[in-house]
């Protein structure tokens, strides 16, 4: 018998890695989140003028997209486990571009913090597709998490790049529009992310994840372990009370601190 991450380990690291790493880097997750999250930026002295805003009122802005990413990621965090990686994070896409999409029409102050709250949860949800693919890209070839950081900075220089040509040109309404163009595209490619082979285990789907980790060494040119799928041994999983048990409150207190 063998478990997926052993499967993986035997497949090796190849083309299907680098896809789902360009997928999920340049189009999707860190390209979009950036994009979303600097946004904000060059945006707030734009709408301080128009909306005739106080220095709160445009702090709040940035607050309400945490607070909306804060409280959605634990939601979505629990549905994904509940329905599958590949569903929540196709959700959280659609989301975020739709109301990102409907900011740009926003007709008040209220209406953007409102809608810009709401994107800020689609994009927590991104977290479940990343996440995932750290964790079979990691196994193969650690030096590509270090990359999926220049996406995020690649994101970060082109909304601030566009920011620069458009906001004096179209107005922050088009910038807008024009930066919910990534996540849009993802949504167009989301046939070739698989649903986590890990989750499709823990759900007793031996068959579809399988098929995923059958698929992933076709195109990588490798060949699967001999012997039968089975799910690996069960470890016991963290309760949100031992972030604040004696041993591990220090470093609980300092990580919260620190973010």
């Amino acid at each position: 018998t063998f478990t997926v991450e052993e499967a993986v380990e035997t497949i090796g690291f190849g083309r299907f890695h680098i896809m789902l790493f360009l997928i999920m880097g340049s189009t999707g997750a860190s390209v979009a989140e950036a994009m979303e999250i600097m946004l904000i930026a060059v945006v707030s002295p734009l709408i301080r003028c128009e909306w005739q805003l106080q220095d709160w009122q445009v702090a709040l802005v940035t607050t309400m997209v945490f607070f909306g990413y804060m409280v959605f990621s634990i939601v979505l965090g629990l549905l994904a486990d509940r329905y599958g990686r590949w569903k929540i994070l196709l959700l959280s896409f659609l989301w975020a571009s739709y109301f990102s999409l409907l900011t740009s029409f926003a007709p008040s102050y209220i209406w953007f913090v409102f809608l810009r709250a709401m994107v800020g949860g689609g994009v927590s949800g991104h977290a479940q597709g990343r996440e995932e693919n750290k964790q079979l890209v990691a196994i193969c070839f650690n030096l590509f998490l270090s990359l999926g950081k220049v996406f995020w900075l690649a994101g970060s220089l082109l909304i601030i790049g566009l920011a620069s040509v458009v906001n004096p040109t179209i107005g922050w309404r088009w910038l807008i529009r024009i930066a919910s163009i990534p996540g849009i595209f993802l949504i167009l490619v989301f046939k070739f992310i698989p649903e986590s082979a890990r989750y499709n285990v823990s759900t007793g789907n031996m068959v579809a994840a399988l098929a995923t980790l059958q698929k992933i060494a076709k195109m990588n040119g490798a060949a699967m372990p001999e012997g039968m799928l089975r799910e690996s041994s069960k470890e016991r999983r963290g309760r949100f009370k031992d972030l604040i048990h004696p041993k591990y409150l220090r470093t609980t207190l300092q990580i919260w601190i620190i973010w």
